[in-house]
């Protein structure tokens, strides 16, 4: 009997991917093992997602009529990042299924309203107001104290679009931020640990969690990634129930992460949400039984999802820019490592070119074996 609540979409359909990132690559992977095919759109030729699909569509995210055609050419489509155009997957869904929907995009696509969601969900999250000029900005620091951190409410990421406000001193300087585009200022809080969860939902509605994750940053990048994370039981069942939540609340299909702050007093506090897998969730793929991948294309589709198991402790770490050479000249002494590289045309500073996971019993050892890879041991 199928009970699913969304239109069952099967093997061999094609799936029409928006962004061809490495998220896109591991995504194609998963639906191309269950016998899906594949079709990926992009402004960069041969983009990650591009060398392991079926075919395609070199154009801008926001162009119109490539759109079109990837949703005429696609049963069921998704995309991999928030900024795509809403309004063109609105009209896209005349031709193919678009089980995220778009009001998931508004709603993550915008800081603003996503505080807001979060807030009238009964979700905890910092103080927060919006900023638009000057006058707004001193409200909104009435409303947060200091410290604060000032950020656009769409765009940027991994650090950009966004300032510390410690201080009046700091408050001349941000209008650069809030003359450019609106803002959202947000307090900033002691935390013990920064956290992530990802979730989604089978066919038939049923909410599925991963297990909580800890999350290491460097320079607002992911750095490191352990899971499961080092928390309580209570910290655990309280990010099992916020993703629960959220993920009724939004009518969820396809995978979400949330990212979280754990406080010093054993709190959960959600931070964002990505609406799409996301980076620390990779660890899934060796670790689980199911990875965070082949659930998101199994909720598109309509189809069951297994509770998830972690079979064994694992920690994943990012390849940062001119990293992944180092890597790749390590891989012969290291036969524990699950190697991921993306095969990214361009070396940038910072950009996300590959990732480690290693798996076993002991974390620390784990965290040791990850360290070698930029000779922090």
């Amino acid at each position: 009997m199928n009970n699913a609540l969304i239109k069952t979409i099967l093997p061999p359909a094609t799936i029409g991917i928006v962004g061809a990132g490495q998220l896109g690559q591991m995504m194609a992977q998963s639906a191309k093992e269950m016998g899906y095919k594949v079709i990926v759109l992009d402004p960069t030729p041969d983009a990650p997602a591009a060398q392991v699909s079926d075919f395609q569509i070199v154009a801008d995210y926001d162009d119109h009529e490539a759109i079109m055609k990837l949703a005429k050419l696609s049963d069921v489509l998704t995309y991999e990042f928030e900024n795509a155009d809403e309004n063109t997957l609105d009209e896209a869904k005349q031709y193919s299924e678009l089980p995220q929907g778009t009001d998931l995009l508004r709603t993550t696509g915008n800081r603003l309203n996503e505080k807001n969601f979060l807030k009238d969900s009964g979700v905890p999250v910092v103080k927060f107001a919006e900023v638009t000029d000057e006058s707004s900005l001193k409200k909104a620091v009435e409303i947060t104290g200091y410290p604060a951190i000032l950020k656009t409410v769409s765009g940027g990421y991994d650090g950009h679009g966004q300032m510390d406000i410690n201080g009046k001193e700091d408050l001349f300087a941000a209008q650069k931020l809030y003359q450019g585009s609106r803002c959202i200022l947000e307090a900033k809080i002691k935390f013990h640990a920064e956290a992530s969860v990802m979730v989604t939902r089978a066919g038939n509605g049923e909410v599925v969690s991963f297990p909580l994750v800890e999350n290491i940053h460097h320079n607002h990048i992911l750095h490191t990634t352990i899971a499961p994370g080092r928390f309580s039981q209570s910290v655990h069942e309280q990010a099992s129930e916020i993703a629960k939540k959220i993920a009724e609340k939004l009518n969820l299909f396809g995978v979400l992460g949330i990212e979280m702050f754990i406080t010093e007093d054993g709190q959960v506090m959600v931070n964002e949400l990505a609406p799409r897998p996301h980076n620390s969730g990779h660890y899934s793929i060796e670790a689980c039984n199911v990875s965070q991948y082949e659930a998101h294309v199994r909720s598109i589709c309509g189809l069951p999802i297994p509770k998830i198991e972690q079979y064994k402790p694992a920690v994943m770490r990012n390849i940062l820019g001119n990293d992944l050479t180092t890597a790749r000249e390590l891989l012969i002494n290291h036969p524990e490592w699950h190697f991921h590289d993306y095969g990214k045309a361009v070396f940038k500073p910072q950009r996300k070119m590959g990732h480690v996971t290693v798996v076993g019993d002991d974390q620390e050892k784990l965290l040791d074996t990850v360290a070698m890879l930029t000779g922090e041991n």
